[in-house]
């Protein structure tokens, strides 16, 4: 449920004061504990199960006690599998009155009128603590295979051949098809799934998902359910279904279980259809802070004191989902305060920020990223964040506003921070330019995490170890892990995933090579000389430390 949803409820109900609400907000962002347990240690209630009478009382409804209850048949038949996992219900009753149903978040007013439209009859919510109600679903309704397959058996679609739009609009409506496409997106979202992509092929329909960098296959589906189930996500997403010959592009929000979850849909067409992939947006990565990004002591003390400055330009590299505009969105919210005006140019923007003036670029209207930086300079800023220095234009006026009293954050693709000002001069800007503003360049790359639950000790191989460069009798007692694979991590040996960063400080004698237009592999070797930690050595660390494989680091640096 919503934390801060439950917080403001005590507070209109005068059970805690502004001061004590701040407290525990702290707390649970904190801990990580869950809000009953937190508002127990804080003696607000007694123990975390008192919390649901609250939420009753201020829903005018009852709680319920399920602890020992198992629905019957009859009663789970009225509400589908993929369904009730979905919205995160389960029904308790059924009368001449509707169905009674005890929700994960009953404080989301959305999910009873969802479950309204989806299975066409009255929904009366009760309360039960939700990870009851969670509990009670997994093991009434079985796993998500289960799930999936009752959904199927339910499919009586036509095969292929020439259909109407009225047919393949129908079709994208019918419920079997709405409940398997609501369940392809709880299920990827519930494996923390960054894309969720739908390909067809000649003879099959692909639907795989993304989790910490690497993809996945779902069991899929017959190949003759693929228009359907496409037509079905383009609608979602306010597509045209009828167009299928150019690439189109939309977006999805969605209530999932307890969260509501942002998708952007890219659709593209292929030899055997559309292939249309969905980024989910994360609204938990903006919140983060640049405390929780995992950086070095001395990458994370440079970065805010550069983000304090006047002026200057500060640049983040890498490839694309290396987590740049993480990165970027963390040093916004720190220096997103009331006396400093911030101004974004996005393609798109992902997400919203409170205090902060978002401009989306649309290159079909004539609105690009220059047009729209002109147009910044006259807001009178004091930052500015530019999405994607990609052309000479939008990094001379970046530049230039760099030098006329502003601080620019941008991205660049490169494949390392020295790379990034070679990049620079080889677009046109003028060495001198570039030396005279920029602060900073921090590359970076995304690697995954070994899982905690099947953590082990190993010994790699001196081939292994000749690829990371590093002699086996230069390694004294170091230590390194593998994942050996468990139900927590999918088997995959990894869960999560944290960054690899290289930082290049733009000091004296590297302005003197960049006005000297010294090639990159000089200003890296005078940047090593300087001080600098490269990627590769980055990667050494967190290897050492027992956080990452050695794969891990030779396939990202």
């Amino acid at each position: 449920m919503d934390n801060q949803q439950i917080i403001e409820l005590f507070q209109t109900r005068g059970l805690i004061d502004n001061s004590l609400a701040q407290d525990i907000l702290a707390e649970v962002n904190h801990s990580g504990k869950e809000i009953g347990e937190i508002l127990a240690d804080f003696q607000v209630v007694q123990s975390r199960d008192d919390v649901w009478p609250i939420i009753a009382s201020e829903l005018g409804t009852s709680v319920v006690d399920i602890r020992d209850w198992t629905p019957p048949e009859a009663l789970l038949d009225l509400v589908p599998a993929g369904t009730a996992r979905l919205h995160g219900a389960l029904p308790v009753n059924f009368d001449e009155t509707g169905l009674f149903v005890a929700l994960v978040d009953p404080l989301n007013p959305q999910t009873a009128e969802d479950l309204r439209f989806a299975l066409g009859r009255e929904i009366h919510v009760v309360v039960a603590p939700d990870y009851l109600v969670e509990a009670k679903i997994n093991e009434c309704y079985g796993g998500e295979g289960k799930a999936m397959e009752d959904i199927l058996s339910q499919f009586e679609i036509g095969g292929a051949g020439e259909k109407s739009e009225a047919d393949i609009e129908s079709e994208a409506n019918s419920a079997p098809i709405i409940r398997y496409v609501d369940l392809v997106l709880y299920q990827a979202i519930k494996e923390k799934a960054s894309d969720i992509h739908f390909e067809p092929f000649e003879n099959d329909f692909k639907i795989r998902y993304r989790v910490d960098g690497a993809l996945y296959e779902m069991a899929p589906p017959p190949v003759h359910l693929a228009l359907p189930i496409l037509s079905r996500v383009k609608v979602m997403s306010n597509m045209n279904i009828a167009e299928r010959r150019v690439p189109q592009d939309g977006r999805i929000v969605k209530q999932v279980g307890e969260k509501q979850v942002d998708m952007r849909v890219s659709s593209l067409p292929t030899h055997h259809g559309e292939s249309i992939v969905l980024r989910v947006l994360d609204r938990s990565s903006v919140n983060l802070s640049l405390e929780n990004l995992g950086l070095p002591e001395h990458i994370y003390d440079y970065i805010t004191d550069t983000i304090e400055k006047p002026n200057g330009i500060f640049i983040v590299t890498g490839p694309t989902g290396a987590g740049k505009t993480t990165t970027l969105y963390a040093a916004l919210r720190r220096i997103n305060t009331i006396d400093s005006k911030l101004l974004t140019a996005e393609d798109p923007v992902e997400y919203d920020i409170d205090g902060i003036i978002q401009i989306p670029i649309n290159e079909a209207i004539g609105l690009d990223f220059p047009r729209v930086l002109r147009a910044f300079l006259r807001q009178d800023p004091d930052r500015i964040m530019i999405g994607e220095m990609r052309d000479k234009e939008t990094a001379t006026i970046g530049i230039q506003a760099a030098l006329t009293g502003h601080l620019v954050l941008s991205t660049l693709h490169t494949n390392d921070a020295p790379g990034a000002v070679t990049r620079l001069v080889d677009m046109g800007c003028e060495p001198f330019l570039v030396a005279a503003s920029l602060e900073g360049v921090l590359a970076q790359r995304l690697v995954r995490t070994i899982c905690k639950d099947c953590k082990s000790p190993y010994e790699p191989s001196e081939a292994i170890l000749s690829q990371l460069g590093v002699a086996a009798h230069e390694l004294g007692d170091k230590q390194f892990f593998t994942g050996a694979g468990c139900n927590a991590c999918g088997q995959t040996g990894y869960r999560g995933r944290r960054g690899l960063y290289e930082l290049l400080n733009i000091t004296d004698p590297i302005r003197e090579l960049i006005t000297a237009r010294a090639p990159t592999v000089v200003l890296k070797q005078k940047a090593v000389e300087l001080g600098m930690n490269t990627l590769r050595e980055d990667g050494l660390r967190n290897i050492y430390m027992g956080t990452t494989t050695i794969e891990e680091v030779l396939k990202y640096t």
